[in-house]
């Protein structure tokens, strides 16, 4: 059975920082397109960053480049996205993804989520 089981939300002043985790069970992540993604209250769900499962190319939304990195631990079968300089504006439930097929960082082109984890940036 796929799963993907997150981590690492919670609550944290601006400038801070959290590191999201998301391990992977059922199959094995190094050969899968993963991105995070985000939503905010009244807002779509947006990719934020995503490794490429055709050439392992990284994509960072410009709200999120140079503060955030993402990373898998292929040994750990586990990704993560750490998140530095938080912002009131990153305030959002944050989700890991994964597809064998994607190329992008589109919602629509991911078929595996976890259940979301809630990060909440303090002015």
């Amino acid at each position: 059975q796929v799963q993907l089981v997150e981590s690492g939300g919670g609550l944290v002043h601006a400038g801070g920082s959290l590191r999201l985790s998301c391990a992977a069970s059922g199959f094995t992540l190094d050969s899968y397109a993963i991105g995070w993604f985000r939503q905010a209250p009244g807002k779509e769900r947006e990719g934020i960053s995503c490794i490429s499962s055709s050439d392992g190319s990284i994509y960072y939304a410009d709200s999120v480049k140079g503060r955030f990195t993402i990373s898998r631990d292929n040994a750990k079968n586990t990704m993560y996205l750490q998140m530095n300089s938080l912002k009131p504006e990153d305030t959002a439930v944050y989700y890991c993804a994964a597809d064998p097929l994607s190329t992008g960082c589109h919602r629509v082109s991911y078929d595996y989520w976890g259940q979301g984890t809630q990060v909440t940036v303090s002015s």
